[in-house]
């Protein structure tokens, strides 16, 4: 009778809490030993639906956010008779050096801001006209050398500068950005009217670009779900 007792306890503390309790029922009257019970309890609070709305709700949040993405880069691309290449080209001609990005601003100026590497690691930052590709203004930017470096470092043994990126990119949509990105594998990263791109720094390959963060999140909801 005891037993019953303690089975009948430990199920009712399962039900609040959910998931497996252990319950060891003491000797009864016929002093038989103690063995251990397992009490399983469906855990009616089930993640695995919550999981999935919120796996929904994370990719319409991400395709809405590619959306805003494009339209804002194609109201930038508004206007702009330069192209990224050719602002890279005149920042060059000016600068002579390795350009590590160039972008449109989106103030409405009509600006590109074009990043130019001296050998020795120095940074400058080009302005050039979006409406007829004049260089308007050249700047060191003595903020920090060593991300000069970093990007010259970066380009070493590549193939494929910067303006070459641009013009690849050009083919899927208006570039309105080309940046290095070295946080991995060197690869140039492009934004354009279309999406965003990744450009191989060797290849000159052009293919989509996937937000890392995003697909780690994505595998870690999995693992999540498998666990349990």
């Amino acid at each position: 009778m005891k037993r019953n007792i303690v089975l009948a306890t430990v199920a009712a503390a399962a039900l609040i809490g959910g998931g497996t309790v252990a319950a060891y029922a003491g000797s009864g009257d016929d002093g038989a030993s103690p063995r251990q019970s397992d009490v399983r309890v469906a855990d009616d609070r089930d993640d695995a639906p919550k999981d999935d709305t919120d796996d929904r709700d994370d990719a319409q949040d991400d395709r809405d956010d590619a959306r805003d993405d494009r339209e804002e880069a194609a109201a930038q691309a508004r206007g702009a008779d330069v192209t990224a290449a050719e602002a890279i080209a005149a920042a060059l001609e000016r600068t002579p050096g390795t350009a590590v990005s160039a972008e449109l601003d989106d103030d409405g100026s009509r600006v590109w801001e074009v990043t130019v590497v001296k050998a020795d690691g120095t940074e400058h930052d080009v302005r050039v006209s979006a409406g007829d590709g004049k260089v308007l203004s050249d700047r060191r930017d003595d903020d920090d050398d060593d991300d000069g470096r970093r990007d010259l470092a970066a380009l070493k043994g590549s193939t494929v500068d910067a303006r070459e990126a641009a013009e690849a990119a050009a083919a899927k949509g208006t570039v309105v950005e080309i940046d290095l990105d070295d946080d991995g594998p060197a690869v140039w990263k492009a934004e354009t009217t279309k999406g965003e791109w990744n450009v191989d720094v060797k290849s000159g390959a052009v293919t989509a670009h996937h937000d890392d963060a995003g697909q780690d999140d994505d595998r870690d909801d999995r693992n999540d779900r498998d666990d349990d």
